[in-house]
């Protein structure tokens, strides 16, 4: 299984005064919350499933790739400017060249080549099976 995220920002690393959040109305403690709910789901979604891959000991069948730090114009999903595009084609050959996890040190360019060559000879698998 290969996940692919959209990303997330690091706007949670941010910190707040009560001063500041004193002066939030509805609104902003919505977004907060969904920001909350949306990262948290991610989360716990990207662990489930690589929970179950590892009960299986089948965890090199799967692979989650995805940005945790997005700022400025690439967490926005509909600017489709010519810069944008860009920036965040630049934002995807940098993750190539970060490590997994703090547990694992391959790279995603690494690990998305073992993935390819993984998928590839199980489909010349099948089709040979399948020419019998």
């Amino acid at each position: 299984l290969l996940s692919l995220g959209t990303g997330t920002t690091s706007e949670f690393d941010k910190t707040h005064t009560a001063e500041e959040t004193a002066k939030w109305g509805a609104l902003q403690w919505m977004l907060v919350i969904q920001q909350m709910t949306e990262a948290a789901s991610s989360y716990m979604t990207d662990y489930y499933l690589s929970t179950v891959f590892q009960d299986l000991h089948s965890q090199n069948n799967y692979l989650r790739v995805q940005e945790n730090a997005l700022t400025g114009t690439t967490t926005k999903a509909d600017d489709a400017s010519e810069a944008n595009m860009e920036l965040s084609a630049q934002v995807g050959e940098n993750l190539l060249k970060k490590p997994v996890s703090k547990d694992n040190p391959e790279t995603y360019e690494e690990a998305l080549k073992r993935f390819a060559k993984l998928l590839s000879d199980r489909k010349k698998l099948r089709a040979n099976k399948a020419s019998y």
